[in-house]
């Protein structure tokens, strides 16, 4: 059953990628002529690309790379931040949110290639239907996108059986064309890839760029792998999914042995003209599907930067009781569909979105491999020699593909890497950002041994009553208590100083969640842990702490919490340009209490202004 799930979710983009991949090869921005050479060449650069980059690469040796069973990106850049490397640590985190931030880019193009590539079968029935192709695909993705609020879950359950029939359905088609012609499967020697490189130079080099399409989605096996684990994982895909794929890329390729004038769309062509209607039916649900998965990524992907302090607070809207996974955030959601729409509708066809796709995907994948690397030699103890010569052999591929996909910037490629850049400039601002202004917090306040002194040699008036102050640091007094002292003189009898910490694990048991320090005088210091994949809600922490000997009310407790008002200075630590982007985002950013499910007319904000 979870292998069954993990169909749907997990493999859903690499298993549409049969409908422009080898078309790409042979007809798109940068085609060859479907000679016998060439087409035996290009599958066997297909075929070894799939077992080198996803077989072993991915689903061998960095699976083991998991954060306590979370796999992607961010996931991998919090198992190495949890390692002390002292100055190299700023630069690895970096990195990191590099890469996760050129998923954003790979969100918006993937369902925009995808759906665009299956609506053309429509084109290829009749071409009274070509004028249609790109509304109608607008119509289907903006569909997809104002559903997404909605949630995933009552039709999720479709999402497994329906990849199942078009996987099966991509083995049946290029299994009829490979007994046709049989001679195509001695292009799994990889010297038919050797030669093809050799003989064609430049073009041959440059073809590369669309040999990569049929591996697009192998990072999200990565990112998948905490929803459904490792084994379903690579079950599926030697079991279904790589053997599938294999047949239909071979199939097309004995297709064109015959009829290479069909290289506009050997996908369509393998289909008898009787079940052309139903086949673009299909076509079309799964690369529905495989944009689902990816717009999800990006709604997790966010999550966790919110969590581990590179975003602002958005509203994380879960879509379902029984899977964490399936979350909703509305301004991703609307970023992401006004893109992907200019995408379809500035490219117009298939073809010149595959013209532009692969750079920033070959981008985060040469960077998992330098990552995976790191952690190969500092978390399990792997000596130089193998995990150099282990990644050396990853980086060989990858950088290949990278160096061939490079030429696509000027054919629109640098969209994905400009959208990266962005939210690349924004989680660093962010978090430069919320330092410096811990930073001066931290100045502007004092110890809780001090303040306690301060009350105990003049004690102010003391109401019965329960308040719970946040703080961004559980070794300092809020500045909203000691502002709210100064000037209403009055303090609550029971007061919590609540500190919420994002922990560089996934998820922390709730046994653990929670730590309870009473300090006296009705005081007590409370610090909630959290993983970055969880979302902190200030009932459950109140729940848990009164587990541990304090019993607070949520609808009895007032709740403190400061608001900002920045300005941005004229020499201040960060450029000026930051501060004001920085000042910009914190302006939009969701408030405390509705991020925590704070009540509103329990809530009192406490005024405080900083230069930044």
């Amino acid at each position: 059953m979870m292998s069954l799930a993990a169909l749907g979710v997990v493999f859903g983009d690499i298993g549409t990628s049969p409908l422009y991949a080898i078309r790409e090869c042979f007809h798109g921005e940068y085609g060859i002529s479907a000679t016998p050479a060439n087409l035996f060449g290009v599958l066997s650069l297909m075929f070894w690309a799939l077992m080198i980059i996803v077989t072993i690469k991915y689903l061998t040796f960095v699976f083991r790379a998991d954060n306590h069973g979370e796999g992607g990106v961010i996931a991998l850049t919090a198992l190495l931040k949890s390692k002390k490397n002292n100055g190299r640590m700023t630069t690895i985190v970096f990195i990191g949110l590099f890469a996760a931030c050129l998923l954003y880019g790979d969100g918006m193009i993937t369902p925009a290639i995808s759906v665009l590539s299956a609506v053309e079968g429509f084109g290829i029935i009749t071409p009274v239907f070509m004028p249609y192709v790109v509304p109608i695909t607008i119509a289907i993705l903006t569909g997809l996108f104002v559903m997404q609020h909605r949630g995933t879950e009552r039709i999720g359950h479709l999402f497994g059986p329906v990849i199942l029939i078009w996987f099966i359905v991509l083995g049946t088609l290029g299994t009829v064309q490979i007994v046709r012609n049989p001679e195509i499967l001695s292009a799994v020697s990889p010297l038919y890839g050797i030669n093809f490189l050799l003989a064609n130079k430049f073009h041959g080099f440059i073809v590369l760029g669309a040999v990569f399409l049929v591996v697009t989605g192998a990072e999200a096996l990565y990112a998948d792998m905490g929803h459904f684990g490792r084994i379903p994982i690579r079950v599926t895909w030697m079991v279904l999914v790589l053997p599938s794929l294999l047949l239909n890329y071979f199939g097309q390729g004995a297709l064109l042995l015959n009829n290479p004038e069909m290289s506009g769309h050997p996908f369509y062509g393998m289909v008898p003209v009787f079940l052309m209607i139903p086949m673009v039916g299909i076509a079309t649900l799964a690369t529905i599907i495989a944009s689902q998965a990816v717009i999800t990524g990006a709604f997790s992907l966010t999550q966790q930067a919110i969590q581990l302090g590179f975003l602002p607070r958005m509203r994380v809207k879960h879509t379902s009781v029984s899977h964490k996974g399936q979350i909703y955030i509305a301004p991703i959601n609307w970023m992401l569909m006004v893109c992907t729409i200019a995408l379809v509708a500035g490219f117009r066809s298939s073809s010149k979105l595959a013209a532009a796709y692969g750079v920033a995907v070959t981008t985060t994948m040469v960077i998992t491999s330098c990552m995976f690397y790191l952690v190969a030699r500092h978390k399990w103890g792997w000596s130089r020699f193998i995990a150099g010569m282990l990644t050396g052999l990853f980086l060989i591929v990858d950088i290949s593909f990278f160096m061939a996909n490079i030429t696509k910037i000027f054919h629109g490629a640098w969209f994905p890497l400009f959208i990266g850049g962005v939210f690349f400039i924004c989680m660093i601002t962010w978090g430069r950002g919320r330092k410096l202004l811990g930073d001066e917090l931290k100045k502007n306040t004092s110890s809780f041994a001090d303040f306690k002194r301060g009350i105990d040699e003049n004690p102010p008036q003391r109401i019965n009553g329960q308040a719970i102050y946040l703080t961004g640091n559980p070794t300092i007094v809020p500045i909203t208590l000691t502002h709210n002292l100064k000037h209403n003189k009055v303090l609550h009898s029971d007061i919590i100083l609540l500190h919420v910490q994002t922990e560089e694990v996934p998820r922390v048991p709730n046994a653990e969640k929670v730590e309870v320090e009473k300090l006296g005088s009705g005081f007590y210091n409370v610090v909630a842990h959290y993983g970055f994949m969880e979302t902190p809600v200030i009932r459950n922490i109140l729940v848990l702490a009164k587990e541990k000997g304090i019993d607070f009310k949520t609808e009895n407790a007032s709740f403190f919490m400061g608001r900002e008002h920045l300005i941005a200075a004229e020499k201040g630590k960060i450029f000026r340009w930051q501060a004001v982007l920085f000042i910009l985002m914190s302006k939009n950013a969701l408030d405390a209490a509705m991020y925590f499910d704070i009540p509103t007319e329990q809530t009192i904000e406490v005024g405080i202004q900083f230069n930044v």
